[in-house]
This record gives C-alpha cells, structure tokens and sequence, in this order.
C-alpha cells in the first residue's frame, strides 16, 4: 500500500511540474518572452557589456521562476496558475527571503531585454508590467492568501517583504530569553 501511495504522490507531482512548466510558456512566456521579442524585433543590441548584463538578468530571472515553479508544485502542491493554486503555504527557498521571486523573476528577465536592446520602451513596459503585478498582489493574491492561510500568511507576511529581497530574520522567543 504504501508503494502504491508512493507511485501515486510521484505521479501527482510530475503531472503538477507538467502544468506549472505549460503556465510557465503561456503566461510569463508571453509578458517575459514573446511580447518583448515583438517589441525589439529587428533593433540592434547593445556591445558586449549591455549583452553579458542582459544574460545574467535572464539566467537569473529564469532561475528564480524554475525554482518557485519547483517549490509551487513539490512544497505546495499546486502551481503557478491562479486556478489551481498550491494548496500548502510555501515559505522556503526564495520565498524565505521575498514574497513575490516569481514576479520578481519575470521583472529581471524584463529589465534584461531593455538592457540587450538599451530601449526605454522595453523600460516602460517593464514598469508598465510591474505596477500591474503589484496591483495583481494587492488586490487579489494577498487577500485570497489570507483567506487560504490565516494566521500561517500573516506570521509570514511579518516576516517576509513584499518585493524586497532580505535575510530573513526571526522574532526572537520573548519566553526564552
């Protein structure tokens, strides 16, 4: 029986990194990828300064959205989608140090594709994309996560910023010290 439980919880996670990844290409894909591809298509880069700084953004942004993705799907059992939301609060890996990595990902990858091409179109879409991801957080995500997690989101949000990354430290224990 508890072969078959195994199986079954190894299934249940590849089939929620399937979805995630399938999110991935059609959401974030689209605002960090296609769109930008669309707006630069045919401009030239930048020397090879503006191109190594742009690889790091994307190789950095990228990671961080693989990550959170492996974390949504391992952790929390669910994904980055809305609609199929993990169902357990994740609070580790980039999550340990801001709220948001994935937004903060696709913003990267964003702020590499103005630095590739030096287009302040490409800055202001960013922006743009941004205040929509804040205005996202705040008007729905934040409060359906209350919701979701009560007091476990709360302590959470106590001790985990927004949008800025920082070591994460603890209350101290008032009862032991």
């Amino acid at each position: 029986m508890a072969l078959d439980q195994e199986r079954y919880s190894h299934r249940a996670s590849v089939l929620l990194l399937g979805k995630s990844l399938l999110f991935a290409l059609l959401a974030p894909g689209t605002v960090a990828g296609y769109l930008p591809w669309l707006i630069t298509r045919g401009s030239p880069m930048g020397s090879t300064g503006y191109v190594l700084a742009a690889a790091a953004l994307f190789l950095a942004g990228g990671l961080i959205d693989l990550w959170c993705i492996w974390d949504f799907a391992i952790l929390g059992r669910g994904t980055p989608a809305p609609i199929d939301a993990p169902r357990r609060l994740v609070a580790q890996g980039p999550y340990r140090y801001v709220r948001n990595p994935m937004y903060l990902g696709v913003l990267a990858i964003l702020l590499g594709w103005a630095l590739l091409h030096r287009a302040l179109t490409l800055l202001l879409y960013a922006l743009a994309v941004g205040a929509a991801f804040h205005a996202f957080v705040l008007l729905y995500e934040e409060p359906h996560l209350r919701k979701s997690f009560g007091e476990d989101y709360e302590r959470y949000c106590v001790l985990v910023r927004r949008w800025i990354p920082a070591a994460r430290s603890r209350p101290r224990d008032t009862a032991s010290a």
